[in-house]
């Protein structure tokens, strides 16, 4: 990574709900996609927004570019085109401030949140189109919403020879115990052990409940100290805005509703229980708006 960042390093928040906010087109099973489809412009909007609030990482918006969300035969017949334009809009936002960088999403290749739905001989297919058509654009590869091991290993091998920083961020589940575990089961300790150091430069947790990730850093970091590389992998946190999301959520089926109870100062302050935690990355994920970025800039 070139740049020199003041920690912690501020990352945007989530592209769906604002892009819903903003009147967007947006309705599932397409998601943030379908704006990039008949509104572009509204991407780059966002993305300013969030700029504006603050934000140092722009993520490119390819999460729902993929079959489960877009269909196998719009993607067949838009998805490279598609993911190279959400590339290009994310770079075109940032070309004039180069203390900025662009991060290039690789989303849950066959479905959020579900282990099981993960194969790697259907998976590898579709990551080739993700590295192949952001490379050109991105600073950074960012892997979000990963619910296995398994996942985050084949896109660590893979991004290894593009010679960029990779950001892993696990999700985890979403109840409230000592124990810390992807959505997969697997222990975050284990996939923290496995997966950081090389070309993953960061391991974050996102797309979980505010209140789980406490707990997952305070693992991932000991992982860390255990393997020796704590001063050579950061650690992040971005959650969801959204209530505990259950084993076997189809995360294309329907439109989650926004919490009431997590307002900017209230999520300020769970990330600064996060910074307490070992984090230098924090940012948002789904339902989480500029107005919550502006006040984690604030931190700094």
């Amino acid at each position: 990574m070139k740049r020199q960042f003041t920690l912690p390093i501020i990352l945007d928040g989530g592209m769906g709900r604002e892009l819903q906010r903003i009147g967007a087109p947006f309705k599932q099973p397409e998601w943030s996609a379908q704006a990039l489809i008949e509104a572009p412009h509204l991407i780059s909007q966002v993305h300013r927004s969030f700029i504006e609030a603050g934000a140092e990482v722009i993520t490119t918006n390819t999460y729902a570019l993929i079959p489960y969300h877009i269909g196998e035969k719009r993607f067949n017949e838009q998805g490279a085109d598609l993911i190279k334009l959400a590339a290009r809009l994310a770079r075109e936002c940032i070309n004039d401030n180069s203390a900025l960088l662009v991060a290039g999403c690789i989303p849950p290749l066959l479905g959020s949140y579900r282990a099981d739905l993960f194969s790697e001989e259907k998976a590898k297919p579709l990551l080739e189109l993700f590295i192949k058509n952001q490379e050109v654009d991105v600073d950074i590869w960012l892997a979000e919403t990963i619910s296995s091991i398994a996942e985050a290993n084949m896109i660590k091998s893979r991004t290894l020879v593009t010679e960029k920083p990779t950001w892993i961020a696990f999700t985890v589940k979403d109840e409230i115990t000592s124990e810390s575990t992807l959505r997969s089961g697997e222990s975050v300790y284990d996939a923290v052990s496995q997966i950081a150091g090389q070309n993953v430069s960061a391991i974050l947790f996102n797309c979980s409940s505010a209140e789980v990730m406490e707990t997952a850093l305070i693992t991932a970091k000991q992982a860390l100290l255990d393997q020796g590389i704590e001063d050579q992998v950061q650690l992040g946190v971005y959650a969801n805005n959204f209530p505990p999301i259950a084993d076997l959520h189809e995360a294309n089926n329907g439109i989650t509703a926004i919490r009431k109870d997590i307002p900017p100062k209230k999520y300020s302050e769970f990330a600064s229980s996060w910074l307490s935690a070992g984090a230098s990355i924090i940012g948002g994920c789904c339902g989480v708006s500029p107005e919550h970025i502006k006040k984690l800039a604030e931190l700094k």
